[in-house]
């Protein structure tokens, strides 16, 4: 069964239910995924069930988004033909240390059907779909979700320390729709990300890979993030992408972005234009 966070007339609670139909059967008063990650476990036991017209929210409370960059080779490629071929990005792939940045505070992640930003005073803005990682207070994951890391290429091309820029703004970061538990996961070598655009009702973009292709484990990118870092709520860690739109591509507003994860359900959103 996934973990589902939901809002219903009666407040905030959390629900779970199977990824393919939904929050059916609420979990008791006063759980909280503040609570489960900080426990390091995400049992419970239900306690009635979903009243009718809950909504479903984003599956994080008090935890903080950060992400992971440059752990797919195409994503390494891609990285360093939009900052006009600097190595910078070979450098970061190859090195011991990977890149890992603040990508949210969790009060401005989206959650299923929430609007997802573009930057107006950027010309060039991808989603990026990835595993995100629901990582316990003691470092250890307990499940995962799907994530969208929003970018502006154009920004972080123009110079790699406008990256905070690039990455961090109204809008950039949606998680969801569901937590499903490590154990309950089909095996991460299994695992297949993709990615639908659509535009006016037309897909325009359709990309696939696997997460077989992430050049870094889970486990390394999650000891790398608890050093010299306390997290008492827990964390999510975005893993990365390597689903890159071609270099003419840009999300405009009112755009429809699909992301699926084998066994995780479907995130979808639709594009607004934030700032100017």
């Amino acid at each position: 069964m996934a973990i589902w966070r939901i809002s219903t007339a009666q407040g905030e609670r959390l629900a779970k239910g199977p990824v393919e139909t939904g929050p059916s059967e609420l979990l008791p008063n006063g759980l909280t995924i503040d609570r489960l990650l900080a426990a390091g476990s995400l049992d419970g036991e239900g306690a009635g069930a979903v009243p009718a017209g809950s909504v479903v929210l984003a599956p994080v409370q008090s935890q903080e988004v950060w992400a992971a960059g440059v752990t797919y080779e195409s994503s390494r490629v891609a990285r360093n033909e939009e900052s006009g071929g600097h190595d910078f990005y070979d450098k970061v792939y190859d090195a011991q240390r990977p890149e890992l940045f603040f990508k949210a505070a969790p009060g401005r992640v989206r959650g299923p059907g929430g609007l997802i930003g573009v930057r107006g005073d950027s010309g060039w803005d991808v989603p990026e779909p990835e595993l995100a990682l629901m990582i316990s207070a003691a470092g250890k994951i307990l499940g995962y979700t799907i994530g969208n890391d929003v970018s502006s290429r154009s920004i972080e091309g123009e110079n790699p320390l406008y990256l905070p820029q690039a990455k961090v703004y109204r809008g950039s970061c949606a998680l969801g729709p569901c937590i499903i538990g490590v154990d309950e996961a089909p095996p991460l070598a299994e695992l297949e990300i993709s990615l639908t655009i659509a535009r006016d009702r037309e897909d325009i973009f359709t990309g696939f890979t696997q997460l077989s292709k992430l050049h870094r484990t889970p486990d390394e990118l999650v000891r790398w993030l608890f050093r010299a870092q306390d997290f008492p709520a827990g964390v999510v860690l975005l893993t990365g992408t390597s689903i890159i739109p071609e270099p003419e591509f840009t999300l405009r507003s009112g755009d429809e972005v699909r992301i699926a994860i084998t066994g995780l359900g479907e995130l979808v959103n639709t594009v607004e234009e934030v700032g100017s």
